[in-house]
């Protein structure tokens, strides 16, 4: 049923907020309860609410977190929580947008930038792309290596101004800023630089690859920078 729920989510930006008002209605019936508790999976104007595509997320900590950097490079690398936060630090405070329509606006996200990963690692001339896999097991996803390059791309490990929280995709995070929040894979494990763009969990599904808000399902909009 939770698949069945997000799937339900995964239709489109234009037709998500009467979609999402409609499936509430549903599940909390004439009643206004929720005899089901999915509602509590929906997002509202209030702020977040947790996603996953597996029944449980194992937890991780500053103990035995680790981040693997991998694939089409010179120096694989794996890093621990603390080492993550002892690296040049970047701040942004950017509006997160769901592509199903929810937004939530001026979110603080701090973290090393996935570009300095990438050169620490020496990735090879002959590179492409980079795919993201999470200690879920299950979520992936993936960005061009020009993507992954941005300035607004980050390896997260504070969101609103505190350490990520575990329904939020802590410790560690990857937080794609000019993208449908989709693209920002949580419980970040892995880091492979790869020769081609591997479609990732929900682009196998149906949502577009290059999930800039704005210009993603069909919409021809000017992407955030």
């Amino acid at each position: 049923m939770l698949l069945a729920t997000l799937g339900l989510g995964a239709l489109g930006v234009a037709a998500a907020p009467p979609l999402q008002r409609g499936l509430e209605a549903f599940l909390g019936g004439i009643s206004g309860k929720d005899p089901t508790g999915l509602t509590g999976l929906l997002p509202n104007g209030g702020g977040f609410r947790y996603y996953s595509v597996t029944s449980s997320v194992p937890h991780k900590d500053a103990g035995n977190y680790r981040l693997t950097v991998s694939g089409m490079v010179d120096r694989p690398s794996t890093y621990t929580l603390p080492e993550l936060r002892r690296l040049p630090q970047t701040r942004l405070v950017r509006d997160v947008q769901c592509v199903t329509g929810w937004r939530v606006p001026d979110t603080p996200f701090e973290g090393v930038r996935l570009s300095d990963l990438l050169d620490a690692a020496g990735v090879h001339p002959s590179a492409k792309a980079v795919r993201f896999t999470c200690f879920d097991g299950a979520y992936t996803e993936s960005l061009t290596l020009e993507q992954a390059r941005r300035a607004d791309v980050l390896v997260a490990h504070r969101m609103q101004d505190k350490p990520i929280g575990h329904n939020h995709g802590g410790p560690v995070r990857l937080y794609v800023a000019p993208m449908y929040f989709y693209k920002s894979a949580k419980w970040l494990s892995g880091v492979e630089v790869t020769d081609r763009v591997r479609p990732g969990f929900w682009e196998e599904r149906g949502y577009d690859v290059d999930g800039w808000v704005g210009r993603s399902n069909g919409r021809d909009d000017v992407p955030t920078t």
